[in-house]
């Protein structure tokens, strides 16, 4: 008889399937579900494959949620292990950065921390500091990843927005400030 630890989720998972990009056999399609404590039973897919390095992912509530918006000030080190979940209709902001990321077609849910948040951004910045012969747009990187290492040291503060039409993300923490989101009918 097999024994389940239940804190490793079990992961489902199907492969060699047809990439949608490169058109090779080898992509895999993973789904799991895993309980968040103060938000509940979620359900995480993905796919990935091994000849071009496509990848997506999403996460989805189990429960139907109603649009959201979550507002979060990083202040210290300890906010930086706060629980973030992201689906991939969600737009993240850091006003303080002037930079967003935006649903759409790469838009990836996930389940991390505020500081994989921090991650995320950091990487974008370092490649339009690392792609750019712009000196003012290199000058202008290097200020915004000075201003996330001070975040991430505790020496400075930083707000966290995250807008979420479908409902299915979350800041997970009393300081998480939960407002309804307002919907723009097309």
């Amino acid at each position: 008889m097999e024994s389940h630890d239940k804190s490793e989720p079990k992961v489902e998972k199907v492969e060699n399937e047809n990439c949608p990009m490169c058109h090779n056999s080898s992509l895999t399609l993973y789904e799991t579900e895993q309980d968040i404590p103060y938000f509940g039973k979620v359900f995480m897919f993905g796919m990935s494959c091994s000849s071009c390095g496509y990848r997506q992912s999403d996460v989805e509530s189990e429960s139907q949620k109603e649009p959201c918006k979550y507002e979060f000030i990083v202040e210290n080190s300890k906010d930086l292990n706060v629980r973030v979940v992201k689906s991939s209709d969600a737009t993240i902001k850091i006003p303080q950065l002037k930079i967003s990321v935006e649903p759409g077609v790469a838009s990836e849910g996930y389940v991390s921390n505020v500081e994989g948040i921090l991650q995320r951004f950091k990487k974008i910045l370092e490649a339009e500091r690392d792609s750019t012969d712009e000196d003012d747009i290199k000058k202008k990187t290097k200020n915004l990843l000075k201003k996330l290492w001070r975040v991430e040291c505790g020496d400075e503060s930083l707000r966290i927005i995250i807008e979420d039409p479908s409902g299915n993300s979350a800041i997970i923490s009393e300081k998480a400030v939960v407002t309804k989101l307002k919907v723009r009918r097309s």
